[in-house]
């Protein structure tokens, strides 16, 4: 019987998932990792480690697990958080860990000089996206700038997703969606890398470029002895795992949005067209002819096990969140009058402010932990509700919202985001999330189905309806101008 193989590498842990032809899991796997961080600002993770070690690991347990001959795997896919920046020498060895997405704001410095030197309108003109941290083209610069010793050393560029699919198959590639993220060394019109705007690496250093269902290359003999996997396997090149995830609930024409509740909030909603607003993100989808807008928070479910390892002490860690869960019930929606900024990692978009800071505000003696876990979940869902009015005000506002991940389990955080966005979101049947959309993909690229069929690998189960509440009018105005009156503060003390 034909199998998929699909396996994501996230920011805290590793998931992978083996689906008959049909969409049914025979088998999953998970496995944790850390997220590194050395020094504020900066976020890590461990190329043959984290990336690599779970991706082997993860593959060797389904297949201990499902008892599937490898031969009858038809294709592997794989995903991975991003975009990332990732030094490799002639041979494919990290010279360093792997510096995460738009977590990792340590290439500022790197950022003003860019705007500076190619100006900011011609960036967004030529990229389709403004320079942030989530751009992996200063990245590179900071290297290059900061670590001359490593950069003499360096051979390639790669991301995590470009990481795996080189240790698989020997090729370095990389998707469209992924390079995308490579501002300024990618022109969005012509979908190809650009080396004209800055002098930042030559064009040796980057990885050919593919659409994420294209066959990169098939699992070479050392592979299938560290893996598992049968020789000649073939393998996509494979993308970002937010865009794996959109993929595996469904979202696939003009309007349809994903709300990927994980450790950040991540949003991509297609579009019709390409959107240039520098408050958002903007790469072609993982299909040719497609384009996608994206935007994410930079603290998320990172803020809810911030918040029970620090206030929830006395809980018993597996049920926890149980209980911060019903005391967040137990507060009225507006926690009382308190606002909670959710920017303890600077924050990603709309705002693009590295220097954000995290803040309870209206606190007194009053207030229970429930209030305050409450005011951390609306404080995510106001800034949520702050990219979904940006999508409108750049003319693509959402007709269908699609959430996935693990905080769609959080029952408040979920109702608090639909209250305040307006917008009703549909849960799937499956919540295995990009793992899940990879053995989908690799099933498109094997040309086992087509893109429309994931309604029927996965059909939509509950819907969370928006019920707006004036607690919520009089709160979020306030969140804004909370933020817009207190920035030189969070800048100063940064």
């Amino acid at each position: 019987m034909t199998h998929f193989l699909g396996v994501d590498i996230g920011t805290f842990e590793s998931k992978g998932v083996l689906t008959d032809a049909t969409g049914r899991i025979v088998a999953q796997a998970a496995r944790p990792h850390q997220m590194l961080i050395p020094r504020p600002g900066w976020a890590e993770h461990r190329a043959e480690e984290d990336w690599w070690g779970d991706f082997v690991h993860i593959t060797r347990e389904l297949l201990a697990a499902s008892g599937v001959d490898p031969t009858d795997i038809a294709a592997v896919a794989t995903s991975a958080i991003g975009p990332c920046m990732l030094p490799v020498d002639a041979a494919g060895r990290p010279l360093m860990n792997g510096v995460l997405y738009g977590v990792d704001t340590r290439a500022q410095a790197e950022i003003d000089l860019l705007n500076a030197e190619v100006g900011e309108a011609t960036i967004l003109s030529r990229c389709g996206n403004a320079l942030t941290s989530q751009s992996v083209g200063p990245k590179i610069f900071w290297l290059k700038r900061n670590h001359p010793d490593l950069w003499a050393q360096t051979a390639r560029i790669l991301t995590s997703t470009s990481f795996l699919t080189f240790r698989l198959t020997d090729e370095y590639v990389i998707d469209h969606y992924t390079a995308a993220n490579f501002s300024p060394l990618y022109d969005f019109a012509a979908q190809d890398w650009c080396f004209d705007l800055a002098d930042i690496c030559p064009p040796s250093m980057l990885p050919r470029l593919l659409w994420s269902t294209e066959i990169a290359g098939r699992v070479t003999p050392e592979a299938a002895a560290a893996t598992g996997l049968a020789i000649g396997t073939p393998v996509t090149c494979g993308t970002i795992d937010a865009g794996a995830e959109a993929v595996s609930v469904g979202v696939r024409t003009p309007g349809d949005m994903m709300m990927m509740y994980g450790s950040t909030i991540f949003i991509i909603e297609l579009a019709a067209r390409r959107l240039t607003d520098p408050r958002l993100w903007h790469a072609p989808w993982l299909f040719k002819g497609q384009f996608a807008g994206m935007a994410g928070l930079a603290t998320s479910g990172t803020l809810t096990h911030w918040f029970r390892d620090q206030f929830a002490r006395d809980l018993p860690r597996d049920s926890a969140f149980t209980t911060l869960t019903e005391e967040a019930f137990a507060s009225p929606k507006g926690a009382k009058g308190l606002i909670c900024l959710p920017y303890f990692s600077g924050e990603r978009t709309p705002i693009h402010d590295p220097m954000a800071k995290g803040t309870f505000f209206g606190l007194n003696l009053t207030h229970t932990r429930g209030d305050l876990y409450r005011a951390a979940l609306e404080g995510i869902a106001a800034a949520t509700r702050h990219i979904t009015d940006t999508y409108t005000a750049a003319g693509a506002p959402p007709t269908r919202v699609l959430a996935v991940g693990g905080g769609t389990k959080n029952a408040p955080w979920m109702q608090a985001t639909s209250d305040l966005t307006g917008l009703d979101q549909t849960v799937c049947a499956v919540t295995t999330g990009a793992s899940f959309g990879d053995a989908f993909l690799a099933a498109v690229a094997a040309g086992a189905v087509r893109p429309e069929d994931i309604d029927r690998w996965n059909p939509t189960e509950r819907t969370v309806r928006a019920a707006p509440d004036p607690a919520y009018d009089l709160m979020y105005p306030l969140f804004l101008r909370l933020y817009d009156q207190t920035r030189d503060i969070m800048a100063d003390l940064g």
